[in-house]
């Protein structure tokens, strides 16, 4: 059986290690930057040739200048807007979806650049300004897109604390279960404030509760401050059931807090994409009246 040299021996662990860290490499920092060195010279090269050129009467979207950057504008909107297609057909190597999604951030935030020198600061109520306002907002949200990818990911790591979502549902499930038994001996004034925190649909909430988290309509807490701790606890059997079912209710309301920055974290990471997928729809279509008007008046 052949068997390695050290130097390749070496080189095959040198291989590993690359792949290794090219695959826990952010997509920001992609090849060393590479994308944002390109995007970042392309800028500095727009903003030197839009200085040193000379338009008369003075910069604006119809001089050759202006169709300059317009073409080019539009051609990265274009080709930006192509990665909702390409992100569902990932591949390997070069372009792969890294790749191609740390070139559509520092491509896309040179637009702001780009765009804004193409209208040569002449801006107005019409088509030609709408355009150039949508491209804003769809960078300013892509921009969003870009902080809440960057740090809600470990946020959400952390408070799963190594548990999946089936699993905290169980969790909750099981101590509902517990809860249940354990009230039975309790007064009918505790178990009714039990039964209501039992009932209460957790997952039921609305789009402003989950962001704003836990309040005074949570039945759980609200039980949980009913069944307090200012009575005095002995040895009877109604005190033991009723320190019994305090503490359940305590594991509940955590084990429910849990859920909800979960839910609250996910609906972070993912409401951006509803602004920011419509914003780029229209901004296609405001690109495209844009066009077709210049050409249609040229």
């Amino acid at each position: 059986m052949a068997t390695l040299s050290p130097r390749d021996r070496d080189a095959g662990y040198a291989e590993i290690e690359q792949r290794r860290s090219a695959s826990h490499e952010s997509f920001l920092a992609h090849r060393a930057y590479f994308w944002a060195r390109v995007a970042g010279f392309a800028s500095l090269f727009v903003i030197i040739t839009y200085l040193l050129v000379d338009v008369e009467p003075r910069h604006n979207g119809g001089s050759w200048y202006g169709y300059t950057l317009g073409t080019i504008g539009a051609g990265l909107i274009v080709w930006l807007a192509w990665l909702g297609i390409r992100k569902r057909r990932p591949t390997p190597g070069s372009w792969s979806l890294k790749a191609w999604t740390s070139a559509h951030v520092y491509l896309g935030l040179s637009l702001v650049i780009v765009g804004t020198l193409h209208t040569g600061f002449q801006l107005g109520w019409n088509v030609h300004t709408l355009a150039w306002v949508l491209m804003m907002l769809v960078i300013i949200s892509g921009a969003y897109g870009i902080t809440v990818y960057a740090s809600l990911p470990q946020r959400l790591s952390e408070n799963r604390r190594e548990m999946t979502r089936e699993q905290m549902i169980e969790s909750l499930a099981t101590i509902d279960k517990q809860l249940e038994a354990a009230a039975q001996p309790l007064t009918r004034e505790d178990a009714d404030m039990v039964i209501a925190a039992l009932e209460q649909d957790v997952f039921a909430s609305g789009i402003r509760a989950r962001f704003a988290g836990a309040g005074r309509a949570d039945a759980t807490r609200r039980a949980l401050d009913h069944i307090s701790t200012d009575r005095a606890y002995d040895d009877n059997p109604d005190d033991l059931a009723q320190r019994k079912v305090r503490a359940l209710l305590g594991k509940r309301a955590a084990q429910i807090d849990q859920i909800r920055r979960q839910m609250q974290t996910k609906a972070l990471l993912e409401i951006w994409l509803y602004i920011h997928v419509p914003l780029t729809i229209a901004l296609l279509a405001a690109l495209t009246a844009h066009i077709v008007s210049v050409f249609y008046y040229w």
